[in-house]
């Protein structure tokens, strides 16, 4: 069973373009990433997913449900945790997790004093008290204190110190491992290259790739490093320049042979020529 399944999911803001034909399909148990840069569409997606906001055209399941018949029932499921939280100021953290607890119908009591436990979160304090970074806990430990089959994150490390990104993904690889699905969205390259197994690439509102990570890592990409040269003359299928005194690197797709016989044109005192880092080769489908 797919825990999400789209076919051709769009919303328009009036005449501004929000998501265009957007097809998922996300395997229950997979830990899966949603990746594109700040006004891609992330975000429009997981609403539109969510019942949150009506979609133009096109269809969305969750759970083997289809979204808007089923929105309230499945909004009590899901650990949902947008990309910036709000809560009622003048509350304590403990009264807020008790209410998330109470609309989905479950006693949450002892698993939210572990997760607040394990992400350092003091539960007495008020909600109006708290930094960016203890915000978005209370955040975190309403949308897994439930421990649902189906996680939506929004950006979730956004205000994390270091320490605190690192146990929310021990937590995360955690309920992965017991079978939850995890559906993460991120523009942070490195998060979504350590801990998915599938990635969908997203741009201008367009799916422009879905495939495991470990295959869209393969994209024929090249970094390609030169010493002793400041000028680098037009080379088709060169992109991400870089020059730093009389150095110059940059990025290839293209044929390698092609490559290197223009090379032997150019008069430079070194070169490196290896795979790129997956940061590097998700910029190639962003640019």
């Amino acid at each position: 069973m797919y825990a999400i399944k789209t076919e051709a999911l769009t919303k328009f803001y009036g005449k501004s373009r929000g998501i265009e034909n957007v097809d998922l399909a996300v395997e229950s148990g997979d830990f899966f990433g949603f990746i594109g840069p700040n006004g891609a569409g992330k975000s429009t997606t997981i609403r539109t997913l969510l019942g949150l906001i009506a979609a133009t055209s096109g269809r969305a399941e969750i759970l083997g449900r289809e979204v808007l018949e089923n929105k309230t029932e499945l909004l009590r499921e899901i650990g949902y945790l947008p990309s910036e939280t709000a809560f009622y100021n003048g509350m304590k953290v403990k009264d807020m997790l008790s209410l998330s607890a109470r609309l989905r119908g479950v006693n949450c009591t002892d698993e939210a004093k572990k997760l607040a436990d394990r992400l350092e979160l003091d539960t007495d304090r008020r909600i109006d008290e708290l930094s960016l970074g203890n915000r978005k806990k209370v955040g975190i430990v309403c949308a897994l204190q439930h421990k649902p089959a189906l996680y939506i994150l929004d950006e979730p490390t956004s205000g994390l110190d270091p320490l605190m990104q690192r146990e929310f993904y021990s937590i995360l690889k955690e309920r992965n491992d017991e079978g939850a699905t995890i559906f993460l969205s991120s523009h942070i390259l490195s998060e979504v290259s350590r801990y998915c197994k599938h990635a969908a690439v997203i741009r201008e509102g367009r799916i422009i790739v879905t495939d495991s990570i470990e295959r869209l890592g393969h994209t024929g990409v090249k970094r390609v490093s030169l010493k002793g040269i400041s000028v680098l003359p037009e080379i088709e299928g060169s992109k991400d320049i870089v020059t730093e005194d009389e150095n110059i690197s940059f990025l290839y797709s293209g044929d390698e042979k092609a490559l290197l016989k223009r090379l032997c044109t150019l008069d430079f005192s070194d070169i490196n020529i290896s795979d790129p880092d997956l940061d590097e080769i998700f910029m190639h489908y962003y640019m």
